[in-house]
C-alpha cells in the first residue's frame, strides 16, 4: 500500500464552515494538493448554500474530547458505569435509550478506555473528536439540503471527518 502513495506528501488540513440554517461545522481532510481540496471544499459549500470561514469562526463551538460509547446492557446499570467513568477519570457520562456515553478530556481518553476495557465493558464505539457544545435542529428542507452537502463531503476521497452542530434525525445519526 506504501508503494502507491509514492514521494506524495500529504497534509491535513482543517476547514471550518457555516452551512445552511446556521449549521456549523469543521472539516478535516488529508490530502497532496492544498489547491484541490480547498477548491473542492469551498464548491461543495457554496452549492449547498454554505461558506468557507476563516481559522476560529466556529471552533470555538466544539469540544476537542474523547468519546467512548458504551453497550447498554442488563448487567451494566447507570450507577455502575457512572462509578467506572469517575474511577477512571472520565469528565460525564451520559445515558442514552441503548448505550452509555463517556466524554473525557483528549489526554485522559487512552488511561479511560484501557480501564473500562479491563472492566469487561463492550464498545460500540471510541474515538477523540470535535463535539458541538450544543446543536441546532433544521427545518424539513434545509435539513434536505444538508444532508446532500454531507454526502457530497463524504464522497470526496480528501475528507476524513466532518464534525457539526447538526440534530440529524435518528436513522441518519451514524455520521
Amino acid at each position: 500500500a506504501a508503494g502507491e502513495l509514492g514521494d506524495r506528501d500529504y497534509k491535513e488540513l482543517t476547514y471550518e464552515r457555516y452551512g445552511v440554517g446556521g449549521a456549523a461545522g469543521i472539516i478535516k481532510t488529508l490530502t497532496d494538493n492544498n489547491n484541490r481540496t480547498a477548491g473542492d471544499v469551498r464548491a461543495i459549500m457554496s452549492k449547498h448554500g454554505g461558506s468557507l470561514g476563516t481559522t476560529g469562526s466556529v471552533s470555538y463551538m466544539f469540544d476537542n474530547k474523547g468519546l467512548i460509547v458504551v453497550e447498554r446492557t442488563p448487567d451494566l446499570d447507570e450507577d455502575t458505569i457512572t462509578d467506572y467513568a469517575i474511577e477512571a477519570g472520565a469528565d460525564d457520562v451520559v445515558t442514552q435509550e441503548d448505550a452509555y456515553e463517556v466524554y473525557t478530556s483528549v489526554p485522559a481518553f487512552s488511561d479511560v478506555r484501557k480501564f473500562l476495557e479491563e472492566k469487561g465493558l463492550s464498545f460500540l464505539s471510541a474515538e477523540l473528536g470535535m463535539f458541538p457544545q450544543s446543536k441546532i435542529t433544521l427545518p424539513a428542507d434545509k435539513l434536505e439540503t444538508f444532508q446532500k452537502m454531507l454526502d457530497k463531503l463524504d464522497e470526496n476521497d480528501d475528507v476524513q471527518t466532518v464534525w457539526h452542530n447538526v440534530e440529524l434525525p435518528e436513522e441518519d445519526d451514524e455520521e
